[in-house]
């Protein structure tokens, strides 16, 4: 009989100011609804997405809505703690918060690293393109913006109209993934370099002679 296959847990940290759509953005991609009447979330709320990603590979992501506000307090360091990546929302209708998005980019790196040292995998979303309106910067200038400010992707979302919203999940669980590959490689190839320098480390108990 077949095994039960691989699973992964990945916590998602769903980021940006007061008013974005996170919750939205989160409604529509676990539960496909979409509602004009959600309250704002205060402190932190959770919500649980699971894919079959593979015949026999299965991912559960665990989505934290951190209200708006939290950047400016304390609390973010505990909410941030054991992420594996982030998606960062904006309104294309409110300049201000993307100029905001870079605080929380900040925020997000000072707080939280993966295990190879680098900010955590995270996504920009542009969230209610719906409304059909374009940053100001341009395409160009924005990815730009991303690589120089290290986002993964950016992708113009729409909860109301369920834009891009599935994509946007998709490519993060992606770059999560990679990472986690290349930093067990790195491992894998650290403790056999160190058992080709120090091979009594690997030996089982007594003395590990062939008579």
């Amino acid at each position: 009989m077949a095994g039960p296959g691989k699973e992964h847990l990945y916590k998602v940290l769903v980021i940006g100011d007061l008013g974005v759509g996170k919750t939205s953005i989160i409604r529509r991609y676990v539960h496909h609804t979409f509602s004009h009447n959600y309250r704002a979330t205060i402190g932190v709320d959770f919500a649980l997405k699971v894919l079959r990603w593979e015949a026999d590979e299965t991912v559960r992501l665990q989505l934290w809505d951190i209200a708006g506000q939290e950047r400016f307090g304390n609390m973010t360091r505990v909410y941030y703690r054991e992420a594996t990546g982030a998606m960062i929302v904006c309104d294309v209708t409110r300049p201000s918060t993307f100029e905001a998005v870079l605080r929380w980019k900040e925020d997000l790196d000072s707080k939280l690293t993966s295990g190879d040292g680098r900010g955590v995998a995270t996504v920009l979303l542009v969230n209610k393109c719906e409304q059909g309106r374009k940053l100001a910067n341009g395409g160009l200038k924005i990815e730009q913006f991303c690589r120089e400010h290290g986002f993964a992707g950016i992708f113009e979302t729409s909860a109301k109209d369920n834009v891009n919203i599935d994509e946007a999940a998709n490519f993060l669980v992606k770059q999560i993934m990679a990472r986690e590959h290349t930093f067990q490689r790195r491992i894998a190839a650290s403790d056999s370099i160190t058992a080709q320098l120090d091979p009594k480390r690997h030996q089982p108990n007594g003395c590990g002679c062939l008579k």
